[in-house]
């Protein structure tokens, strides 16, 4: 009897043991278990309320140690100008996110936050970060290969700030360059921007051989970030191309160009695809459950994360919050798993915990949307290396993304017209002239020549940040012996006292983002048009349009000498120069088309009444100055 008493004291013992190791040492922490089994072992220890927490992501002002640690909080937003402090350092933003992830490991089950940033032409947010053309520039370039390196310089320097998540590519197929993040879609032609979805290796990495169909891979080498295609679906398309507003298209049209980017995003395994604020035949996006469980879920088999953008479940309802209530419902229940709440998270936290306690939304519901978390989370080896990596941080605006830039600023420059009423061609220009005039707006403002979503939300004209403007750029090119003259908006008088052998007029809009960019006339800022005006009556001239989109042009298309679309190029000038003068020979095509008046929108290459200024895929060629001397 004392014999197994104390058989059975050694058996509890071995028991209690054995669980306190387990304890210990869990299986979601021990990186040899298989991922499905960390994901499992860690749900089944977390409480509703930490599984709320995890689906929450809220704006980097409003984090504190206590909001982390009480409401359990996963996600934490950078909005675009919320940088750490004015000109920032990548050590200075790499010691902003590891003191959150410091927050989120004091809580009980250690569990890493994911800080995400929009990075869309570059890491945007950052100063003296490389800032590469945006994408309707990109698109004109039609080279995967480029827009993968683009994504994997990108990935690095966002990795330099100690930021895991990106919220890049934009995938929108825009139809109306009336529409204010025209320049941030590729194309109006869903296939250009199918073959851009290559960014999504190079941010995220290239996926392993045998990996299993449509389910999303990060590179855990902690050079990589998870990326966020976006915005699903349709917001390229809403009428009169008004921001958030609603796309009317049948089923098929939907499917055949707004949809086949994301067939290819998911099929490149990307981590995670947020929600556009846009409708779709009046249904808003955020409450469609047949687009976001039925197609995207469980038709294309996705399994990341499906975000929702920043406060947009507010806006299921008109006028915006009205039924708050309702609008967690509808969005979570639609299959929304992260919730973007930058500021009011409690009521979000407070709505779905009661929504959940009475039954309105399963628990199903919640364990698949904290499930696709924390796998994305494990899969960035989170758990394992949380913190930055501060040998990174020479990663930020070096020079070789530089390079990369200018090489893509090169390749994404359209030649328009090049010679006056059946002239001899015009460019490229000569290194060696007399005196030479640059004039404009844009030729000198870095903050013009990168755009929206630069440094600031809506970008800002000015120095904001670390470049080489296109005056610099002519000033670096040019012969020594060439006198360059800027001035930005030249009168008849000073021209006419001038003797200029040619005059380079950079012109555009000013910066802006999202629907404060809507436009109803697509002109360029003033005094854009009278300096062209002025200028090429005078001189030969050579006009560089810096915009988001076509703007119009055509009433002063005859006066020029040549005309060049450079989109927003973003800090390096030095590639507009580069072709300019012949060092390197226009390549880029129109993957838009160029209306003559805002009357003709929308229209589009395909449509039967297409009569364009310029067609999709124009774009003269020159040769390079070293091929013509070998020839």
């Amino acid at each position: 009897m004392v014999r197994f008493s104390a058989f059975m004291v050694l058996a509890f013992l071995c028991l209690w043991a054995t669980a306190i190791e387990a304890e210990e040492h869990p299986k979601y922490k021990d990186p040899k278990q298989p991922l499905h089994v960390r994901i499992k072992d860690l749900m089944s220890r977390m409480t509703l309320e930490e599984k709320i927490g995890q689906m929450t992501m809220i704006e980097r002002n409003v984090t504190s140690p206590e909001v982390i640690k009480k409401y359990h909080i996963g996600n934490i937003l950078i909005a675009g100008g919320t940088a750490p402090a004015p000109q920032a350092s990548a050590e200075q933003w790499m010691d902003m996110t590891d003191e959150f992830q410091k927050w989120a490991l004091s809580d009980r089950l250690r569990i890493p936050v994911i800080v995400g940033i929009d990075a869309i032409h570059g890491h945007n947010n950052a100063y003296n970060s490389t800032i590469f053309p945006h994408n309707v520039g990109l698109g004109a370039t039609r080279d995967p290969q480029l827009i993968k390196k683009i994504g994997a310089a990108t990935a690095l320097e966002v990795r330099a700030t100690g930021i895991p998540y990106a919220f890049a590519p934009c995938i929108a197929v825009c139809r109306d360059p009336r529409w204010g993040r025209c320049y941030e879609s590729y194309s109006e032609d869903p296939k250009i921007v199918q073959t851009m979805t290559e960014i999504i290796p190079g941010l995220q990495g290239d996926i392993p051989t045998n990996y299993p169909m449509n389910f999303p891979y990060i590179n855990n080498d902690r050079i990589k970030v998870a990326g966020c295609a976006k915005h699903f679906v349709g917001d390229g398309g809403t009428i009169n191309g008004i921001d958030e507003n609603n796309t009317i298209i049948d089923w098929n049209g939907l499917k055949n160009i707004h949809m086949p980017a994301y067939h290819d995003s998911v099929r490149k395994g990307v981590a995670t695809i947020m929600v556009s604020y846009s409708s779709w035949n009046g249904k808003k996006m955020h409450s469609n459950y047949d687009l976001i469980t039925g197609y995207l879920k469980n038709k294309l088999k996705f399994k990341g994360i499906v975000s929702s953008d920043s406060e947009a479940i507010d806006r299921i309802t008109s006028p915006p919050h009205a039924n708050y209530t309702y609008s967690v419902q509808a969005s979570i229940q639609a299959g929304i798993d992260m919730v973007i709440v930058p500021y009011k998270f409690l009521e979000f936290i407070d709505d779905l915990t009661l929504l959940v306690k009475k039954n309105v939304i399963p628990m199903s519901r919640i364990d698949d949307a904290v499930k696709r978390i924390l796998r994305v989370k494990f899969m960035l080896g989170h758990f394992e290396n949380p913190m930055a990596d501060r040998a990174l941080a020479s990663q930020l605006g070096s020079q070789e993304h530089r390079e990369l830039a200018r090489e893509a600023v090169r390749k994404s420059l359209v030649l328009l017209k090049n010679g006056k009423n059946g002239d001899e061609t015009f460019l490229p220009l000569p290194k060696k002239a007399q005196k030479i005039l640059v004039a404009g707006t844009h030729a000198n403002d870095i903050g013009n020549q990168c755009g929206g979503w630069t440094v600031e939300w809506n970008g800002q004209s000015g120095d904001i940040t670390v470049g080489t403007t296109i005056l610099t750029a002519v000033k670096n090119t040019v012969d020594t012996s060439t006198e360059v003259i800027y001035s930005e908006n030249p009168n008849r008088e000073f021209l006419d006292s001038n003797d200029f052998s040619y005059a380079i007029v950079v012109v555009g809009e000013l910066p802006y983002s999202e629907s404060v960019g809507d436009s109803k006339d697509l002109k360029i800022a003033e005094p854009g048009y009278s300096t062209i005006t002025n200028v090429c009556e005078s001189v030969k001239c050579v006009v560089i349009v810096i915009s988001g989109r076509p703007v119009i042009i055509e009433p002063y298309l005859e006066k020029m000498d040549a005309l060049v679309a450079a989109w927003l190029p973003g800090t390096e000038g030095q590639g507009v120069a580069d072709v300019l003068y012949g060092d390197y020979g226009f390549t880029g095509k129109l993957a838009r088309t160029w209306m003559r008046t805002v009357d003709q929108l929308p229209m589009n290459v395909g449509d039967a009444n297409y009569d364009p200024l310029f067609p999709f895929g124009h774009g003269l060629t020159t040769t390079p100055r070293e091929q013509i001397a070998a020839q």
